[in-house]
């Protein structure tokens, strides 16, 4: 279980490290959804064959639900998620933090992460499901965080994942957002968990 939590730990540091430290350096909104894209493609290409490289607590929570994590790995991931989160933020000085824009409140936020996390938790049981190739699956769920960062992001940063907005947050400062962002995403996935029970059969992530 260490080993595979420290799977977790690193994939989710590589993914907050490389994402958000694109927008330290000022990088444009495409340039930042490829960041993301490219480094949960790489997290779960190094990674997934150890852990399965959830890299996020929210899925780790409805991959719970669905039956494709084991109970007493569900705290060793999340915590080693979200440790992993605030590492990275601790190297990057906390930069991009997850933020709402002035057009949006709370209300609308929350349900922005909840379809999108929704969204990306489709795909990622979706995907598991029809190929047990590591390319494809990384390749295809590093596309959804881009292609869902790209359309939301500037709305709401596009979290869909808790530990990515925990650790910056907290390391700069913006405390007040992380219950809606925290709350949001785990529902979201857990939506698309409860789907896939009633019309997908389940599939264990390839070794």
């Amino acid at each position: 279980m260490w080993k595979r939590a420290g799977a977790e730990l690193s994939g989710t540091a590589l993914m907050v490290a490389v994402g958000c430290g694109s927008i330290a350096y000022g990088a444009s909104l495409p340039i930042i959804c490829l960041a993301f894209a490219v480094a949960v493609t790489t997290a779960i290409l190094i990674f997934g064959p150890i852990s399965g490289a959830h890299i996020n607590p929210a899925v780790s929570i409805a991959f719970y639900r669905h039956g494709n994590l084991e109970k007493n790995a569900l705290i060793p991931y999340v915590s080693a998620q979200i440790i992993g989160g605030i590492l990275a933020a601790v190297a990057i000085s906390g930069a991009g933090p997850t933020t709402i824009a002035a057009n949006h409140n709370y209300l609308s936020a929350f349900f922005i992460e909840v379809f999108i996390t929704f969204v990306l938790m489709v795909n990622i049981l979706w995907i598991i499901g029809n190929s047990d190739n590591r390319i494809i699956i990384s390749s295809w769920i590093g596309g959804w965080v881009g292609i869902l960062a790209f359309l939301f992001g500037p709305a709401t940063g596009a979290s869909m994942n808790p530990a990515r907005t925990i650790g910056p947050n907290l390391i700069s400062g913006i405390y007040s957002s992380l219950p809606l962002y925290i709350i949001s995403t785990i529902i979201g996935a857990l939506l698309a968990a409860e789907l896939f029970l009633r019309i997908k059969p389940q599939k264990e992530m390839p070794e």
